[in-house]
């Protein structure tokens, strides 16, 4: 048996791998959105076609060659906003600001985290995008314009019950408080639990949108959580939050971050 006859043998095998592995990543892309479901079961019927195919079931293979090829068009006009938020977060960079020094970024965690602690031991809640690559100018303009340094003080008075512009997200960009009571899109996601309120649907939304990071403090229990591509991540204390915000925003490498 010469190596052109095994090929022949194991090709069927390796495509169906490599199909199998480009499907595995297409449900990880989709992930939590309510194609999630179809997509798994439209993974059945491919498997179904590849069996067809191996085994020469003419017939049915005719029917899922047509089956498909209708199914394509239809999953783009049914979960185009599906698509549109999986698409967002393909090739987005993970740096804060490409013109501020790594120390430079530590200090606005720092003055964020404090901010975070301070208001969430008095139970007063808060909501803080952290712009990254993609431009938050859009959900900016639906606010008050600040323009002010990053400080926890000024974090602080923004969201005091007194403030007129305590409600909606506040937007840093940079070293610099860009705009507060900003208005960010709630979250498309259908399996979150009813008792989760609009400030956490309205960080995951973001984040869903966009490469942002949120930082949240819950106004009902005073917890701290950190949001990131459509995902919350859980804050146990300051060092942690700290950590998880350095892990976000600050690429290790040469120059500048």
């Amino acid at each position: 048996m010469n190596v052109l006859e095994i090929w022949f043998m194991v090709k069927p095998f390796v495509e169906i791998l490599v199909l199998w592995w480009i499907f595995y990543r297409i449900l990880l892309f989709f992930q939590g959105t309510r194609a999630f479901q179809v997509l798994k079961g439209i993974t059945y019927l491919a498997i179904m076609f590849l069996v067809a195919q191996l085994f020469r079931f003419d017939t049915l293979n005719w029917l899922l060659m047509k089956f498909f090829a209708i199914s394509i068009l239809a999953m783009v006009i049914l979960f185009q906003q599906e698509l549109r938020h999986g698409l967002a977060r393909l090739g987005r960079g993970h740096l804060f600001n490409l013109f501020l020094e790594e120390s430079e970024v530590v200090a606005v965690i720092s003055e964020i985290s404090d901010a975070a602690f301070k208001l969430s031991e008095k139970k007063t809640g808060c909501l803080i995008a952290l712009e990254r690559e993609a431009k938050l100018t859009t959900y900016a303009e639906s606010g008050v314009q600040i323009d002010g340094l990053v400080t926890a003080e000024l974090v602080q008075t923004i969201f005091k019950h007194e403030s007129l512009i305590h409600d909606g997200g506040l937007i840093i960009r940079g070293q610099r408080i860009l705009a507060a009571a900003c208005l960010f899109p709630l979250t498309d996601n259908q399996n979150l639990s009813k008792i989760i309120g609009t400030r956490h649907r309205a960080a995951l939304g973001l984040t869903e949108h966009t490469d942002a990071v949120v930082l949240l403090v819950s106004e009902e229990t005073g917890e701290i959580s950190v949001a990131c591509d459509g995902k919350f991540i859980p804050v146990t204390g300051p060092e942690r939050l700290r950590d998880i915000l350095k892990d976000l925003l600050i690429v290790p490498a040469k120059g500048k971050k």
